[in-house]
């Protein structure tokens, strides 16, 4: 079904940008599993609008309730259903929307294949839906940090940051190191290189100003993730990551590894050579990015995601109306100049989703037997 991910772990998302609320529900979460809401809400509190003078001002607590599947404070193997309200609604800055289509949005889509829509702030196919995502992500970073823990003695770390907004990019081998979050948090844009970082926040608000909008991207890394995950051919593990990040709004692209760069390399030098380090097989390079064969390889895990412009801008573009007549329109409403920042803390949750379950899916299949 279209609004499910996952197979045994799964996440059901649910709500519109300016209906009564949002939420998910997870179902397939191991039972007796530590959660209390407060778990959930420090990566809600992430994503949430309001955060700093380049996002958008929308006012949202985006406090968490957890309905069900929880009890003494632990999972009880049952669907755990969580419900966020929308408070800070102005839909009437989207009556003009509702006969005009703006250009590169989903509102042209949706109605093409529905016959009808929800034109205030986009409905579905608003990123007030990644609400869900990022609530279920969180209850997948617990599994995988205490799954880690057991197996490897080590938790499983996600870390995303912003490598690029526009043409303001972080200088090539400058993040050598797994960034901590603290500097990944340290400012607006979530580029843990404080220089870049400022000429991304510059960048932003002049653009902002101008009313218009830009892209960027987001780099992920991923350590503690052991050998074995991930399936041999329609179900490789880089390929539901890349399912997983382009079904986030505004994305366009994904690479793992060396990605397109690897492909103005030879062989000869694109291998990653296997040596024996404290014991157990490790790769000399990561050119691989952590897997081969669609399967981790249990190197560090490192993709990227391109996030396109934001497709409503406060400047008066040509469009069409419902009836295909030309007209023009201009943004209305308050929307992020730039998603890439807001979009750090979801792009570690998909990733989360999509780890916790193929290391649910390898344990099932190799974990317990033996013959």
């Amino acid at each position: 079904m279209p609004n499910i991910f996952g197979k045994l772990f799964t996440v059901t998302t649910w709500g519109e940008s300016h209906g009564p609320a949002v939420g998910a529900v997870v179902d397939g979460c191991p039972p007796r599993l530590p959660l209390d809401a407060a778990d959930i809400q420090v990566e809600l509190d992430r994503r949430r609008p309001g955060q700093s003078d380049i996002v958008t001002p929308r006012q949202e607590e985006d406090r968490v309730e957890i309905l069900s599947g929880l009890f003494e404070g632990r999972t009880t193997g049952t669907p755990i259903s969580m419900l966020v309200r929308n408070a800070d609604q102005r839909p009437a800055a989207y009556d003009e929307m509702k006969e005009k289509f703006r250009p590169s949005h989903a509102d042209y889509t949706y109605q093409g294949k529905f016959g009808i829509r929800d034109h205030r702030g986009g409905g579905r196919s608003s990123a007030r839906e990644t609400i869900g995502r990022v609530a279920a992500g969180a209850i997948a970073r617990k599994v995988l940090a205490m799954g880690g823990q057991a197996l490897r003695g080590t938790p499983v770390e996600i870390r995303a940051f912003l490598t690029q907004v526009h043409d303001i990019a972080v200088p090539t081998g400058t993040l050598v190191d797994f960034p901590t979050l603290a500097a990944v948090e340290a400012t607006a844009v979530r580029c843990p290189h404080g220089p870049t970082a400022e000429k991304m926040i510059e960048r932003i608000k002049a653009v902002r100003a101008e009313g218009d909008s830009v892209g960027g991207v987001i780099e992920c890394r991923i350590r503690g993730v052991p050998l074995g995950l991930g399936e041999p051919v329609f179900d490789r593990l880089e390929a539901d990551l890349a399912k997983a990040m382009l079904s986030l709004p505004a994305t366009k692209g994904f690479e793992i590894g060396s990605g397109f760069a690897g492909t103005r390399m030879r062989g000869s030098e694109h291998n990653d050579a296997f040596e024996s380090r404290a014991g157990q097989i490790h790769t000399t390079t990561n050119r691989s990015g952590g897997t081969q064969g669609g399967i981790s390889n249990g190197e560090e895990i490192v993709f990227r995601v391109a996030f396109k412009p934001t497709a409503t801008i406060m400047r008066k573009q040509a469009t069409v109306d419902l009836h295909g007549a030309p007209t023009e329109l201009i943004g209305r409403g308050r929307h992020d100049p730039c998603v890439v920042p807001r979009a750090v803390p979801i792009v570690e949750a998909m990733a989360a989703l999509v780890l916790v379950d193929h290391w649910l899916r390898n344990s099932a299949q190799v974990g317990t037997f033996k013959f």
